[in-house]
């Protein structure tokens, strides 16, 4: 997939993201996303600082002892946007080719398509991945070595999507849909019947 065609996922994301968000009352805001320890809000939180330059995310990793996962989980506590603000600066960024310093092209589509899930499943909201941008993501997902390791985490599993053609590994197989073999690769748990 071309850098375009990815930027158009993650803008059309962004968009559909920030409409779902708009609706969440304060209850859903603060339900526990399937990113670990982390609300609804704090994951959207997450989302709208994608575009943090190196000289701010150098001072935050500093601040946390270059812990890569304590620095985002602190700093998306930290930030005191209103949920009106979140979503203004979500659909604020539709259009920005922005991305992390250090990051892929394909990163912020991982971002969205993922953290929109971490969103969305656990309340009870439908979210369809699109085919050809989880699959992008699933390759990404199984080839990064950081903040991600799939491979070293599932060195003797066998994913394949049983609704498109992916699969990665080797050892016993999981066959799942690809929206669910995207989330295990993020290493979310979706389910008691999904553990590997």
């Amino acid at each position: 997939m071309h850098d375009e065609e990815i930027w158009g996922h993650v803008d059309a994301q962004r968009a559909e993201l920030a409409d779902l968000l708009e609706t969440l009352v304060p209850a859903q805001w603060a339900t526990p996303s399937l990113c670990d320890a982390w609300t609804v809000r704090e994951v959207a939180v997450h989302l709208v600082q994608a575009n943090v330059g190196w000289g701010r995310m150098a001072l935050e990793a500093l601040r946390s002892g270059f812990r890569f996962d304590a620095m985002m989980a602190r700093v998306a506590r930290e930030d005191r946007r209103s949920t009106d603000e979140i979503v203004a600066t979500l659909r604020g960024m539709v259009g920005s080719r922005r991305r992390p310093p250090g990051t892929k092209v394909v990163d912020p589509l991982l971002d969205a398509l993922v953290h929109g899930q971490d969103i969305a499943r656990p309340l009870g909201l439908p979210r369809t991945m699109p085919q050809d941008a989880a699959l992008v993501v699933a390759d990404r997902l199984w080839t990064m070595t950081f903040p991600i390791n799939a491979r070293r985490r599932f060195p003797d599993v066998r994913f394949e999507a049983t609704d498109a053609p992916f699969a990665v590994g080797s050892g016993r197989v999981v066959a799942r849909p690809l929206d669910d073999v995207v989330m295990l690769l993020a290493g979310r748990n979706i389910g008691p019947s999904e553990h590997v």
